[in-house]
Parts: structure tokens; C-alpha cells; sequence
């Protein structure tokens, strides 16, 4: 059986992963100024930052829409038995319902609602193109995964909440409070949204250091198989800094650095770094 594994733009995996395991992703569209573009395919995210700091608007974010599913999922079942897709946590986007509601009216089309966002998603999305690969059918790919979604850890440090903020995503008085005290707090995902965890204070990179520190801290609670280091726009010095500290904490043997796309960027901000994993 012929199993093709599809994406939305959120999985923000490197184009490097992306062409290795064949994976097509279907971009969500990122909105800034009056203008909109298709995430990373008509945009980057230094580029909405520089239109941001141009305009003083924040970007905004669109599901994929239904006719863009059924036009993408339609032309790749003329090769394939079956797709598998994955979609940010239906309790942060529509494009999971919209997912279905193609994959209801073409058949051989299994979505998988990651309850995630980022690299969160890009661990299922890796592990299905393994599962594929081993000959698994479509329907016992998505089950495995539905379960094994539910062992991920996914979180970030920000340098900010002004993005949040303004995206509906916190309250002004938290994001106010975390810019007077210089906190950094750690958003976290649990049973598909966003909640507020730790609060670091002082320099970023100082915070990141610690932030790692305490999500690693019980080795024997970890999963030592890929952890994804995904930051959506730090310098390179913090970058190996995280995985210093990772290094040091727990032997992981494929660690992955990537960059987040224009949607995760767009409600996080610059300066935020996260480190996703899964646990035993």
C-alpha cells in the first residue's frame, strides 16, 4: 500500500526533513498589513518581522480552507492509496475540521488532530513517514499515533507576551506584569491549548538555560530518541547554548534544530525558544 504523509504548515520542519521523507505540507495563510501570503511559501518569518516593525501590525493566521484541502489531498490520491495528515490542535485552528470535512467527501484520507503545534506535530509527522515506510496501513498509523500523541512534551520560553497578547492569547494584565518584572514565562501545550507555566526572570539566554534544565531534570522520564530545538528567530550563540544544556542533561541521540514558520512566529514572537520531546 502507497502511503503518502501530509502536513500543515505548523509541523515547521526544515525544508532539509521535508524533501527527505517526501512530506507535502499545505501552508496556512499568515495576514499582516492588509496583504496575505501563504506560510513559507510566500513569506518567511524575518520577513513578516520586518513588515510587522514596518506597519506596527501584527500578523494574523487563517486555517487552510476546505476547497485547499480537497485540491491537495484530490491530486495526490491520483499516485497514492492513502494519505495520512496532520493538523495543528483543532482547539487552535479550524484546519483540522476543515481536514475532515475534505477527507469525508474523497475517502482514503485519515487526519490526525496532533492536539499540538510545532515541532509537536513534526515528531508524529516523522514517526508516520517511519510507520509508511514499514509498509503500516493508513488507518493503524493514524491509531498509533492518536495514542502516542498524548506522550509529547511541548513547550517554549518567550521573550515576550506582547505577541500573545495581542493575538487573544493572554491577558493584558499577565503580559503587562511579565514586561515590568522582565519575565520570560514558559507556555506550555496540555490537552491541545496553551496554558501559562513557569516564570523565568532575567537575561533570555539565562532563562533558556534553566527552562531546559527543569524539563529535563528526571532523565528517566525521557523518551532518548529525537528531540526537536525549534526557535522562531534567537542568535546562534543561544542556539548552541540550548543544545549544550541539552547535551549535558540527557543523551538523546538525534538532536534537531529548526526554525519556527510564519504562524507559530506570528502569535510568539521573536526570541522564543522551545524544546519538544516525548516522555515514557
Amino acid at each position: 500500500m502507497k502511503i503518502k504523509i501530509t502536513a500543515d504548515s505548523t509541523c515547521d520542519l526544515s525544508e532539509e526533513l521535508i524533501r527527505k521523507n517526501n512530506i507535502t505540507v499545505t501552508p496556512l495563510t499568515v495576514s499582516c498589513a492588509g496583504e496575505s501570503y501563504k506560510d513559507g511559501v510566500d513569506i518567511t518569518p524575518d520577513e513578516l518581522y520586518k513588515k510587522i516593525g514596518e506597519t506596527g501590525q501584527l500578523g494574523t493566521t487563517a486555517a487552510v480552507n476546505v476547497q485547499d484541502y480537497l485540491d491537495v489531498f484530490g491530486e495526490l490520491l491520483k499516485e497514492y492509496d492513502a494519505i495520512v495528515h496532520f493538523t495543528i490542535s483543532a482547539q487552535m485552528s479550524a484546519c483540522y475540521q476543515n481536514a475532515c470535512i475534505a477527507a469525508q467527501e474523497l475517502g482514503r484520507v485519515y487526519v490526525v488532530d496532533s492536539r499540538n503545534l510545532s515541532t509537536g506535530i513534526g515528531h508524529l509527522v516523522l514517526d508516520a513517514c517511519e510507520m509508511a515506510a514499514q509498509g503500516i496501513p493508513a488507518q493503524e498509523i493514524k491509531s498509533r499515533l492518536d495514542e502516542k500523541r498524548e506522550k509529547l512534551d511541548v513547550s517554549f520560553v518567550v521573550d515576550t507576551l506582547e505577541y500573545l497578547r495581542r493575538g487573544g492569547r493572554c491577558t493584558a494584565l499577565a503580559a503587562l506584569g511579565a514586561n515590568l518584572l522582565k519575565l520570560h514565562p514558559c507556555i506550555y501545550v496540555k490537552d491541545g491549548a496553551m496554558g501559562v507555566g513557569k516564570k523565568y526572570r532575567g537575561r533570555l539566554e539565562t532563562c533558556i538555560e534553566g527552562y531546559i534544565r527543569d524539563k529535563l531534570s528526571d532523565p528517566s522520564t525521557l523518551e532518548l530518541g529525537r528531540i526537536f530545538i525549534t526557535d522562531s528567530g534567537v542568535s546562534e550563540e543561544c542556539r548552541a547554548a540550548a543544545e549544550r544544556v541539552v547535551r549535558e542533561m540527557a543523551p538523546f541521540r538525534e538532536i534537531i534544530h529548526t526554525r519556527a514558520g510564519c504562524t507559530v512566529s506570528s502569535h510568539c514572537g521573536p526570541g522564543t525558544l522551545g524544546i519538544l520531546f516525548y516522555r515514557k
